[in-house]
């Protein structure tokens, strides 16, 4: 049995799939072995993936038809053995220490959960990126209520939200009976469950994954329609997720509300995007919708802004202004679709 077991679903990926498992086959730690779910893809993804596993028997590769990256991930949970998971994404790419310093840390302290920082390498060209860290000191949270108290801060830094900047206990997911959801954006639930009851946790400030953004194929770049709706339900389950903790400080009341206007400016800059195939009327309208509800303007009403850009951002919304709220998305969309570099720099500093 392997110490880690490395789950990697794979559709449509044979441009960057070789690239990924060579930072695994470099890793300094050589205790693991990977399964690669070629989930139906149409390309040379699932021969790529046999080739490697020819070349380097700790490979295993599942073939499935496509189920979504979230059915891939759980075929793989299903057959692994390994002491520990870990989830990476086949078009991403790993730094050569991060498994040995994960298990490392993981064993030494006895965690079912390693939380750790990373990259976001967005290419504006096809050499060229702008690299974006997300990191938090490092951390043993001795108690489950101490990490609790410390989770609104590792959400805000982005780090309890993907599946690849983390080490998972096994034996915790399996007998929970913990696997991904089949849902859209299916990460966050995954991991809100994984976090809802869990008692060792510790925090690495070393930075390993690199999160590739901005290829055409990614889901970033769509419109989705049921983007709003999914937003609500986010937020539903973290207000549900701190009800169970028991915990309601303003600090948490505070960061809750500033991540629901956050994303609120998100869902309506993909109501004003390109793509976007309502009509100008039905534009407005749902922009109206958006920013009137209850719980948008007590979101607005309690958070505090982290930066100048991001308090320009809500300055339309909080006024109720259809209007400049429209105008000021439009203008994001449009910097979104012209220069990946500079929305990718006033992103990573909002």
């Amino acid at each position: 049995m392997a110490a880690i077991s490395v789950i990697i679903p794979a559709y449509n990926v044979e441009k960057w799939i070789e690239k990924s498992i060579s930072t695994l086959q470099g890793q300094t730690f050589k205790d693991y072995d990977v399964f690669i779910v070629n989930d139906g893809s149409t390309d040379r993804t699932g021969a790529i993936a046999d080739e490697l596993a020819l070349s380097d028997s700790r490979i295993n590769v599942i073939h499935q038809k496509n189920a979504g990256a979230a059915g891939a991930r759980n075929a793989a949970i299903a057959k692994a053995q390994g002491e520990y998971l870990y989830f990476m994404d086949a078009d991403d790419w790993a730094e050569p220490s991060m498994l040995e310093d994960m298990y490392s840390f993981a064993e030494e302290y006895d965690l079912e959960l390693v939380v750790t920082g990373f990259y976001i390498d967005t290419y504006y060209k096809d050499d060229k990126a702008y690299r974006e860290t997300r990191s938090a000191p490092d951390a043993v949270y001795e108690t489950q209520h101490m990490f609790r108290e410390a989770a609104a801060q590792l959400f805000d830094a982005q780090l309890l939200y993907a599946p690849w900047n983390k080490l998972y206990k096994r034996s915790y997911l399996v007998d929970r009976e913990i696997f991904f959801p089949d849902t859209f954006w299916d990460d966050l639930p995954f991991n809100l469950e994984v976090v809802r009851d869990i008692e060792r946790v510790g925090a690495m400030s070393g930075r390993y994954y690199h999160f590739l953004r901005a290829r055409e194929e990614s889901e970033n770049t769509r419109y989705r329609p049921d983007m709003y709706d999914k937003r609500e339900e986010e937020n539903a389950w973290m207000h549900e997720l701190y009800e169970h903790w028991g915990i309601d400080t303003p600090a948490v009341r505070e960061f809750l509300a500033r991540r629901y206007a956050e994303r609120l400016v998100g869902c309506i800059e993909n109501v004003t995007c390109r793509n976007c195939d309502l009509s100008r009327t039905e534009k407005r309208e749902e922009i109206r919708r958006m920013i009137s509800t209850p719980q948008a303007i007590e979101a607005l009403a309690l958070a505090e802004p982290t930066s100048a850009i991001m308090a320009c951002l809500f300055a339309p919304m909080r006024r109720g202004s259809v209007t400049m709220t429209k105008l000021q998305s439009s203008f994001i969309s449009f910097v979104k679709r012209n220069s990946t570099n500079i929305f990718a720099r006033l992103k990573a500093n909002r």
